[in-house]
């Protein structure tokens, strides 16, 4: 798993590719609790997300406990069918704004 944090449109946009679970979940916490905690809010890239295990799952309910406590949001832009079906089927969708591209993300910041 591979996170590259940038800026856009001053938000913060994390772009992750490879696989979330229980071995890259702790790496992928770790790097994006700090963008949460300075900005409330962020874009997750999940374009290139193969997999999402419980343990990717769990990470995103941390971050986006962490963003409403700063009342901010967690955008995820690009879920694959598959990761969109497991997350609305555990009922993990609803927490977050889901948008298939970056610039509707940022929109949806707004």
């Amino acid at each position: 798993m591979e996170i590259k944090i940038q800026e856009r449109d001053k938000v913060s946009v994390a772009v992750i590719s490879g696989e979330i679970d229980g071995k890259t979940a702790p790496q992928a916490q770790a790097e994006l609790l700090p963008v949460i905690t300075s900005a409330g809010r962020i874009i997750l890239d999940m374009s290139g997300v193969s997999f999402l295990s419980s343990a990717g799952l769990r990470m995103l309910l941390l971050l986006y406990r962490q963003a409403t406590a700063k009342d901010g949001k967690v955008v995820l832009v690009g879920l694959s069918e598959e990761i969109k079906d497991t997350m609305s089927m555990t009922g993990f969708l609803k927490f977050f704004v889901v948008t298939d591209a970056l610039d509707e993300g940022i929109r949806a910041l707004d």
